[in-house]
């Protein structure tokens, strides 16, 4: 049974506890109390009980803290409500599940939403795996990047989710630059670009610079390949159902290497 098959069929509490457990009880109308399943409550550190636990904890933490970056400057704009719509739509969630993602959401832009203990919760729950919560991080500066401009409460916000999950702010700037170049790519982007500033947005999507030698534009293609790679994701504990989201990834990296590829002849 899947993740979600198992919350549906009430056993989500064995899986998942503390703040995160008991937002997803509340998306789903459940009673839940959070305290009575501590990190102690594990079933196990690894196999599909924990990648199902994490996949749990991924999906309410993703649209709870979502909701939370969007309401950071005060108002919530129809670009973010746009943005977090069409997170759901490229999920393919069923009705149940959407219901669930929009109350998470709802959750996340209250003024009693725990931010930092359900940040906490998660990098536990994720356990060190680095390019999963890399993935997360990137859909929130989405949500951020939704309007066109991050706002400074929206920023602040960014910054406490990069500390909370052992992330440097360069991480967050290589980040950012990656996010805003690859709206070129996915067609959201301005129209009438020069050849020049789609080459620098491809750049940017690597995270490398114009200055970068073909066997480090090759390398970081990989990387970055490797990272986003949806089926290593899902096995770390990404939601099945955010596979699309991950192979959009990859296309807009394939996209930006050929790119560089076509301007340098290599």
């Amino acid at each position: 049974m899947s993740w979600w098959g198992k919350i549906l069929g009430g056993t989500f509490g064995f899986m998942l506890g503390g703040p995160l457990g008991a937002l997803l009880g509340a998306s789903l109308g459940h009673q839940f109390d959070s305290s009575s399943q501590g990190q102690e409550g594990r079933e196990s550190l690894g196999g599909p009980a924990n990648r199902e636990r994490i996949q749990s904890a991924f999906f309410a933490a993703t649209f709870s803290v979502m909701g939370h970056i969007c309401k950071a400057d005060g108002k919530v704009t129809q670009d973010e409500i746009q943005l977090a719509q069409s997170v759901m739509d490229q999920m393919q969630l069923s009705p149940d599940q959407q219901v669930a993602a929009k109350r998470l959401f709802s959750e996340g832009k209250s003024s009693t939403f725990p931010f930092k203990a359900v940040l906490e919760q998660f990098r536990r729950e994720c356990r060190r795996r680095h390019t999963l919560m890399q993935m997360f991080l990137e859909i929130q500066i989405h949500a951020a990047y939704a309007d066109g401009v991050i706002h400074p409460a929206e920023q602040k916000v960014l910054r406490d989710v990069c500390d909370a999950l052992g992330f440097s702010q360069q991480d967050l700037a290589r980040l950012e630059a990656m996010v805003k170049s690859q709206s070129h790519f996915t067609g959201s982007g301005p129209a009438g670009k020069s050849s020049k500033t789609r080459i620098q947005e491809a750049y940017n999507v690597l995270g490398i610079s114009a200055a970068s030698k073909p066997a480090e534009i090759k390398k970081a293609y990989r990387r970055l390949m490797s990272q986003h790679h949806p089926d290593k994701l899902v096995a770390k504990g990404l939601p099945e159902e955010m596979m699309k989201l991950a192979g959009q990834k990859t296309h807009e990296i394939k996209v930006a290497y050929n790119t560089i590829r076509e301007s340098r002849g290599f």
